[in-house]
């Protein structure tokens, strides 16, 4: 038996996975009524056809995907006050790497964008930051040996 897979989400990223589930009903409603080239004698004679049936496929398979994350899909709460000051998914870090300050979100993977501060709790950092607290240092190994000092958790 398959284990299911959990998909970490804030309010904002269920919210547009929803949104885009509902975006890609309504295009594919669409693309069947008004978009059904005929087919010829073969698939070599008629590509706009063949076009139709891969747009239509990648549509099938993004719908199936997105469908699947919301039925097994874990919304991001944050913990109880008296958990607050250790990270757990959901909280935003100030550590100190390197002599610089950084700051950022630890999100589940799908929401992770490092260009808008949001990693995942399944990166190296985010595995090394989960579960420990304000003034624990952290080493993270990737090409290098880097220390991370946690500064601030909040939530």
């Amino acid at each position: 038996m398959m284990t299911e897979q959990k998909f970490y989400l804030t309010k904002e990223g269920l919210e547009k996975l929803e949104q885009e589930f509902k975006r890609l009903l309504a295009l594919k409603q669409e693309k069947l009524q008004t978009d059904i080239p005929i087919a010829f004698h073969s698939e070599e004679l008629d590509t706009e056809f063949v076009a139709f049936k891969e747009d239509l496929e990648l549509l099938e398979d993004r719908t199936t995907e997105v469908e699947y994350i919301l039925k097994n899909y874990e919304l991001i709460k944050p913990p109880a006050k008296s958990q607050q000051k250790i990270i757990s998914i959901g909280a935003t870090v100030l550590v100190e790497v390197n002599g610089q300050n950084e700051e950022f979100k630890i999100v589940g993977t799908l929401e992770a964008d490092p260009n808008l501060c949001k990693i995942s709790n399944e990166s190296p950092v985010g595995k090394a930051l989960l579960g420990k607290k304000e003034g624990d240092i952290v080493f993270v190994n990737s090409e290098t040996k880097t220390a991370y000092k946690i500064l601030k958790v909040k939530y």
